[in-house]
């Protein structure tokens, strides 16, 4: 099944730096993602021709919708809350968070992806920025009841692909310069996982597993970070289809929409050269495609009542 069988057309022109953190929020109506490197958050509803900016002081690297409303930050350094006045609000907002917790304040390190398990505890990864990159940083879970607890797993240099299976029983990460998506099995309250197992193993010329999600279906959604590629796996690990956009560095997918049938990816430009920008001048975007009815499965939020 070749590439070209499968292309993502533009869905929001955008200039991210680092689009990551895309997800389909019911409740507003509206995708929301982070531009991690431009410290901003942003939130579209489809057919407007802008989506709502959200500047906030630091960068965050993945983020949560609670129950109460509000959204819980994976900021640079810190866990933090934002309560946002009007979910409804449009054009530019500045928004000041309130702490709550230090991440790796001894290490050369930032959070990274995340996304709440599907009893409403958010786990998140964080990744090394020091030259050169050592798998150093690791996985952590937040919750209301027991705070934030590092989770037993190998430390990474980048931590990616956080997601979980249908029933929440399974956990799926990679330390993206492996190339390997690996999953174990997974217990929320005791914050408890198996020795992980390999999932996936990219080939060279797939480029890196960066964001995924998993499907109503079970199947995994990854996008390739340098390939501008999603792909779709099986629950057994294999390859059922890849889509791609006009640009290289694709971040991370989301299913969702108002009918639920949209697939939707972030992208970068980060780390791309002048020509490749002049020859990728979509990069930053958002792209997608129409998928069968059924895939999407909503995103769990966050316990805090």
């Amino acid at each position: 099944m070749s590439k070209a069988e499968h292309p993502l057309s533009l869905a929001l022109a955008q200039a991210a730096t680092l689009g990551e953190g895309l997800q389909w929020h019911a409740g507003s109506g509206r995708w929301w993602w982070t531009d991690i490197e431009g410290a901003c958050l942003y939130a579209w509803t489809p057919g407007e021709s802008c989506p709502l900016q959200v500047r906030l002081p630091e960068r965050v690297g993945s983020f949560v919708h609670a129950r109460s409303g509000r959204l819980l930050l994976a900021m640079a350094k810190r866990l933090a809350w934002l309560s946002l006045p009007d979910l409804r609000a449009t054009g530019r907002l500045t928004a000041e968070p309130e702490t709550i917790a230090p991440l790796e304040p001894q290490l050369a390190t930032r959070a990274n992806d995340g996304r709440c398990d599907r009893s409403g505890a958010f786990v998140f990864g964080t990744l090394h920025e020091a030259d050169p990159q050592r798998p150093v940083g690791g996985f952590y879970q937040y919750s209301l009841a027991r705070g934030l607890r590092r989770l037993p797993l190998d430390g990474v240099a980048i931590a990616n692909s956080v997601c979980f299976s249908p029933d929440g029983r399974r956990l799926y990460y990679c330390d993206t310069p492996t190339r390997r998506i690996v999953v174990c099995d997974y217990d929320s309250a005791s914050a408890r996982v198996s020795e992980p197992r390999l999932f996936v193993q990219k080939a060279p010329g797939h480029g890196f597993p960066d964001g995924s999600v998993v499907d109503a279906q079970g199947h995994l959604w990854n996008a390739e970070w340098g390939a501008g590629t999603v792909a779709r796996y099986a629950p057994d690990g294999r390859l059922v289809a890849r889509y791609t956009a006009p640009v290289a560095h694709t971040t991370c997918p989301a299913l969702g929409g108002p009918a639920g049938d949209q697939l939707l990816v972030t992208s970068a430009r980060a780390g791309l050269s002048s020509a490749a920008l002049m020859a990728q001048p979509q990069s930053g975007s958002l792209f997608g495609m129409t998928v069968e009815p059924g895939l999407y499965k909503a995103e769990a939020l966050f316990n805090d009542a």
